[in-house]
């Protein structure tokens, strides 16, 4: 009752002062959020003829979708990518492709960054196929190479690509390949390819390149403890970053010791001799020496023959990775199969059959069918 008598003092008050703040209008309905006039228009995709012209023109903003569409796992998108990459193919194959790594904090993007500036300026055309580690967990990446290569973005000569390496071989993009033959189609005759610095994705990366690029840090401890055959093995030229400041001496030290190590390796398959460099991308020192390395490694490679040489063994590689990918789709996306791999899973998961036997099971079905 002490309630409704409040509000009936409360009334009585409001109907003596029209005019009182306390008076509260009714005001208006709630509108609806959307516009109940708006249409959404369906985007067209562009045809296939529409993509290689606007790819051959140059025009970014096609070449992006297209490589959209070469990365999209939808099936439907599959056999127009297919054909766009086969009427860009000979338009493709006049550039210089080299594959940059180094571990986490070696400086790849801002010596990118650097270097492309130069390279530029050069009147060459430059494009940055950046790979983004993909997220175990959630499948996700950060895609922010752009955000830390500030002044070529806005570069017109530069066309920058981060793409997720959605779990592939070692966090190469599984359609890096395709994309690098939309981009020399595009008139791009320069084609950076950074890898995630981590894992194999220096094998995969060593597999589509011209040149290997391997950068290091010094001042990290026993630069010896850094060195791994494999990658070593790989690497065309070295280059040491950061020789900057109170850094220079160290990052010499650092030359000199990976250059004697790379004696003791034996002479590759190139008949070249890998060199190690010293920059910093920062103070801008050294990155003509660089890229001078690389026009000698370029015209040394193609003088003996092994430029070409190695082109063909890539896409004889190639090849047999494009036909291990198809039957590796056709295997898991076959109805039957689907329907059995959770019977077979479970069986496997209570001892029942073991995974080599059971794997055995479903490719004898699969090939039987």
């Amino acid at each position: 009752m002490a309630f409704t008598k409040i509000e009936h003092y409360e009334k009585e008050y409001l109907d003596q002062h029209h005019d009182s703040a306390l008076n509260v209008s009714e005001g208006v309905s709630d509108q609806p959020i959307v516009n109940p006039y708006f249409k959404k228009r369906k985007k067209r995709r562009l045809t296939t003829d529409e993509f290689v012209a606007g790819i051959l023109e140059g025009n970014i903003t096609i070449l992006s979708q297209a490589i959209t569409l070469v990365e999209s796992s939808n099936p439907d998108h599959y056999a127009q990518a297919q054909e766009i990459i086969e009427r860009c193919l000979p338009h493709a194959g006049r550039s210089v492709r080299i594959g940059i790594t180094g571990v986490p904090g070696a400086g790849k993007s801002t010596f990118i960054e650097a270097v492309g500036n130069m390279v530029t300026s050069m009147n060459h055309k430059l494009a940055v196929l950046a790979i983004d580690p993909s997220s175990e967990r959630s499948g996700g990446s950060i895609l922010g190479d752009k955000t830390r290569m500030e002044t070529i973005c806005s570069n017109p000569k530069v066309f920058i690509r981060p793409s997720p390496s959605a779990g592939s071989l070692g966090g190469v993009a599984r359609k890096t390949r395709e994309t690098v033959v939309l981009c020399e189609a595009a008139g791009y005759d320069v084609i950076f390819i950074e890898t995630v610095g981590v894992g194999q994705s220096e094998t995969a990366v060593h597999s589509m390149v011209d040149l290997f690029m391997l950068l290091q840090i010094s001042g990290a401890g026993d630069e010896l403890q850094g060195i791994k055959r494999g990658i070593m093995e790989m690497a065309d030229l070295m280059v040491i970053t950061k020789a900057d400041g109170e850094n220079i001496h160290k990052a010499e030290l650092a030359r000199t010791q990976f250059q004697g190590a790379l004696r003791l390796f034996p002479i590759p398959e190139s008949g070249w001799k890998p060199q190690v460099f010293t920059c910093s991308s920062v103070a801008g020192t050294g990155l003509e020496q660089v890229w001078y390395g690389v026009e000698k490694y370029l015209e040394h490679t193609q003088q003996n023959g092994y430029f070409q040489h190695n082109r063909n063994r890539q896409n004889k590689y190639w090849m047999y990775e494009s036909i291990n990918e198809a039957l590796k789709q056709s295997f898991y996306l076959n109805p039957e199969i689907e329907q059995l791999i959770p019977e077979y899973e479970k069986q496997v998961l209570e001892d029942k059959i073991s995974s080599f036997i059971a794997a055995h099971q479903l490719l004898d079905k699969y090939f039987t069918k």
